[in-house]
């Protein structure tokens, strides 16, 4: 039986996880960095925690016998990237990274790109009202613009102490119905939405914004590390079969 490392925290990771939970010949374990209490876990067998940087994530591949590591993380996860496509070589372990394409562009889109979220704070006029979908660990640079008035969307509450940009807090996932956000839009005046490429099929924020004809400040994504890189779950499970198994 072939064992596979799948590292986690996406949807599409959960997807991969529960397609490959009835195949005999696998055994799957999604690794999760447990940085938020509702993450997307899937089928099979779950760890939590960090590995202690790529030589640590080499060690546990080596040592616990895994055939394949599958990255699934976020388009913005970096550092896990670049840690796992170092592992897999000090581990001699194949690896594959799943990256779903950036957001669809057409031409009712109005994106300003920017290459980080200090210039996507720099790049705002004085005095708009913005919606923040970045991530509550990149606010900083929008808590020094005290021109600003912003709607921060949370899943877990701030921590006490938490430097936050003048504005509002609101709680919970993303809604998938545009129109709720375009509710949400509305009803506090925003002018301007900054927004992760974080890619996959056009989010509620970005569908609702191309309506209301909002500009979108688009913070791209990192690039990823070197080595084979697919799109979706179809092509993960494609790569198994040709890399585990010989199989077209």
């Amino acid at each position: 039986m072939a064992r596979l490392l799948i590292l986690g925290g996406t949807a599409e990771a959960a997807e991969l996880a529960a397609r490959l939970a009835g195949d005999a010949r696998l055994e799957t374990v999604t690794s999760l960095a447990g940085l938020t209490r509702l993450p997307n876990v899937g089928a099979g067998r779950v760890r939590r925690g960090g590995f202690g940087g790529p030589d640590g994530l080499a060690a546990f591949l080596s040592d616990e016998g895994y055939d394949a590591l599958i990255d699934a993380t976020h388009p913005f996860a970096a550092q896990i990237a670049a840690h796992a496509a170092e592992a897999s070589q000090k581990a001699k372990v194949p690896r594959v990274k799943l990256l779903r394409p950036p957001f669809e562009r057409t031409a009712e889109d109005n994106f300003v790109p920017v290459q980080d979220v200090q210039a996507a704070a720099d790049s705002l006029p004085e005095g708009a009202r913005v919606f923040l979908a970045a991530g509550r660990r990149e606010v900083a640079p929008f808590a020094a613009r005290s021109d600003l008035w912003c709607l921060i969307r949370m899943i877990e509450p701030p921590t006490a102490g938490e430097r936050l940009p003048q504005g509002e807090v609101i709680l919970g996932r993303p809604p998938t119905d545009p129109a709720e956000e375009e509710l949400l839009l509305r009803e506090h005046q925003i002018g301007w939405i900054v927004s992760k490429d974080s890619g996959g099929r056009a989010a509620a924020k970005i569908i609702a914004a191309r309506r209301l004809g909002l500009p979108v400040v688009l913070v791209e994504r990192p690039k990823p590390p070197a080595g084979p890189t697919v799109e979706n779950v179809d092509a993960v499970v494609d790569w198994i079969e040709t890399t585990l198994f010989g199989e077209p």
